[in-house]
């Protein structure tokens, strides 16, 4: 019953079969998609059921439990009067033992005319067969739900990227490391809320269509809303509508929540993420280290059960105990062997900046300069945890100055795995001051002023501390994914173009084809 890797046409003629097989089914009287089973067990659950002895030391077989479990059939040995079958289910996989004389005659031969990709039903009690594997001892077995369409072979798998992400469902189905980073993603973002609801913060959900879209520097994705006759766009961040909340009185607040840019793609960079964004009152920047230190250790041990990383070139990173701390000014004078970098004028910078083999528009503003050396040269180098702190406030639009710093803002990038994983701020408070950093962003032509949320900081936002962590980097970082695109189950993709069209430019789109 195994099927290979087959060509377009094959797989239509091996789709006949299986209809040919379907129409075989209904005509005997049989439902090949019922509306019911009950498993009680899952695989996992089925295995720990097994019982060694009934007196343990004394070599006194156990009465075994009788299981019922159910999943997609994904592998098939036919023996003549037996046969086994293992059955994948969220948990993993479990093997089952088929007799002729246990099911019955009948049974048997409508079984042996079941597919791989089928999902069936097992009920019967536990053994361990003679090589060691804790089996299922079939006394019946249900077809749940024919599959028409063969499964990808079994050894080369989805070997091509844009297939598994295009057909995610076949690639949870037979690539087991995907199947097991989705369900940790899902467990990380459940300790996230358990932690959170333990330090007394409150979730909340705020607009994803917005009529002025902010908190960031990014190009949106824009719409029409017909009801209300007016453009919005889909939110590039979280920020200013959570600190409205600040506003309000509610002090410790978050959301985990959708956020969209309108940029490019690459391994760390995808168009639409999911972030987290929380803010607590009468906090700062240093009140946010250690929340994040906190948070990432009590994820990565609940998670993972340990708080050590290994990375595939055999590097660990340690995220237990305390973490480094430096700050941005002097990382930048370090890699760049310059002690007067920031006395230094605009184009001496471009020209250092080049000779370090740092590629830089010459349009670009003094303190962008410094930024793409931080970036492309000092952060991938930043594996083990680091606080980055004391940016340059030009950077930061809504964070409060350093008192002890008026160049930079009082602000950390946590730094791990040569990437962000997350900034926070002291956030900016002071609704005169806001509106002047404002008002330069705005000069860029990047986004327009909200007035609502000055209006808003005009009443009042006691002072705070507000950090965000991006969800699908935090996933990257915990399971060594290679691309972040491998993160998020259903990642764009471009459309298929149907047989007999063509791919114009307009198509294609103004960024050329997806990386």
């Amino acid at each position: 019953m195994a099927e290979a890797t087959e060509s377009p046409a094959s797989i239509q003629q091996l789709r006949q079969v299986r209809l040919d097989k379907l129409t075989e089914l209904r005509e005997a009287g049989l439902d090949p998609f019922r509306n019911r089973f009950h498993p009680d067990h899952t695989s996992a659950e089925a295995l720990a059921a097994y019982r060694e002895e009934a007196e343990p030391g004394k070599g006194v077989p156990a009465e075994q439990p009788r299981v019922a479990v159910a999943g997609r059939i994904v592998a098939f040995r036919v023996m003549g009067k037996a046969s086994f079958l293992k059955l994948l289910d969220r948990d993993g996989r479990i093997q089952c033992y088929l007799r002729r004389e246990e099911i019955g005659e009948e049974e048997y031969r409508r079984f042996r005319k079941q597919d791989l990709g089928d999902f069936a039903g097992v009920e019967g009690r536990l053994f361990r067969t003679k090589t060691g594997e804790i089996t299922v001892a079939a006394e019946r077995v249900v077809l749940l739900g024919k599959s028409l369409l063969p499964l990808p072979e079994k050894w080369h798998g989805l070997a091509d990227e844009e297939q598994r992400h295009r057909q995610r469902y076949l690639d949870l189905i037979v690539n087991e490391d995907s199947r097991r980073r989705f369900f940790l993603r899902s467990e990380v973002i459940r300790e996230i809320r358990q932690f959170l609801w333990e330090r007394s913060f409150t979730e909340v959900e705020t607009p994803v269509l917005q009529s002025v879209s902010g908190g960031a520097a990014a190009r949106p994705f824009t719409t029409h809303m017909h009801a209300l006759g007016t453009d919005f766009a889909l939110r590039i961040a979280l920020e200013l509508h959570l600190k409205r909340l600040l506003v309000g009185g509610m002090d410790r607040v978050y959301e985990l929540g959708r956020v969209f840019r309108n940029e490019g793609l690459s391994r760390r960079h995808n168009p639409e993420f999911t972030m987290l964004e929380l803010y607590e009152a009468y906090s700062d920047y240093r009140g946010m280290m250690e929340l994040v230190r906190s948070l990432l250790q009590r994820v990565a041990e609940r998670v993972l059960g340990t708080t050590s990383i290994e990375r595939a070139d055999g590097t660990v990173l340690e995220l237990g105990g305390e973490w480094a701390e430096r700050r941005y000014r002097d990382l930048i004078v370090e890699h760049t062997g310059e002690p007067d970098w920031f006395a230094l004028p605009s184009a001496a910078k471009i020209e250092k900046a080049r000779a370090l083999g740092i590629e830089v528009d010459a349009e670009r503003e003094d303190f962008e300069i410094s930024n793409q050396v931080f970036e492309k040269r000092i952060e991938p180098t930043l594996v083990q945890p680091t606080f980055v702190t004391h940016l340059p406030k030009e950077l930061i639009p809504l964070a409060k100055t350093a008192p002890d710093d008026p160049e930079s803002a009082e602000v950390f990038e946590l730094c791990i795995n040569g990437q962000e994983i997350a900034p926070a701020y002291t956030e900016q408070n002071d609704p005169l001051v806001q509106r002047e950093a404002f008002a330069r962003q705005a000069g860029e032509e990047i986004q327009r002023i909200d007035e609502d949320f000055l209006e808003a900081l005009e009443h009042g936002m006691p002072p705070a501390g507000g950090m965000g962590i991006g969800i699908d980097r935090l996933v990257l970082l915990l399971t060594g994914a290679a691309h972040i695109r491998d993160t998020i189950l259903f990642p764009p993709v471009r459309p298929l173009v149907p047989a007999g069209e063509t791919e114009t430019e307009k198509e294609k789109g103004a960024d050329g084809p997806t990386p």
